[in-house]
């Protein structure tokens, strides 16, 4: 992918300081298609706002409220549902997230979630969590609706998922 293609799709400055980290990461993590890349750039282009933002917005909203003490984010620690909120392009979120990318990158983003924010990091943790979840898979399958659902957990957000697909998709032709 060009800086050109991906300021095409984001319409803004910052995508230049995303692009190397993008391409290293589909080298990485064999998002080695045109459709696979579009898969992945339609959820990583909607968690982030076009990569406008690497954490989450906080309220804390009623469900950021319930982040806290959830065993299966592995939030056993007061303050875990904040300090392990969702980073980086496709929004890692729990200790035992962190912990998991930690082991995985060899840095110590228990001690210091935030460097999951940085450009090489917050794109690469979502190549890591697309190739964890065999997303390549669905990708290769054009399943969109699958795709979300292994990224959120649920169809939130499909139709502007959608629309970055389709965008991803025109831009890489």
């Amino acid at each position: 992918m060009t800086h050109q293609e991906l300021s095409q799709l984001v319409g803004h400055p910052k995508a230049k300081k995303y692009i190397d980290a993008l391409n290293a990461t589909f080298d990485k993590y064999e998002i080695n298609t045109p459709l696979r890349q579009a898969h992945f750039l339609a959820q990583v282009l909607h968690e982030t706002g076009g990569l406008n933002w690497m954490q989450e917005l906080w309220g804390p909203t009623e469900t950021q409220k319930r982040y806290e003490g959830r065993a299966d984010l592995g939030n056993t620690e007061p303050g875990d549902g904040y300090r392990y909120r969702g980073r980086g392009a496709i929004q890692l979120t729990g200790r035992h997230n962190y912990a998991m990318y930690s082991e995985h990158a060899g840095v110590d983003f228990i001690t210091y979630p935030e460097l999951v924010e940085e450009p090489e990091h917050a794109i690469d943790v979502a190549g890591w969590y697309w190739d964890t979840r065999n997303l390549n898979a669905l990708a290769d399958d054009d399943d969109i609706e699958a795709v979300t659902r292994r990224v959120n957990g649920g169809l939130n957000g499909l139709a502007g998922r959608i629309t970055w697909f389709n965008e991803a998709k025109q831009v890489l032709s």
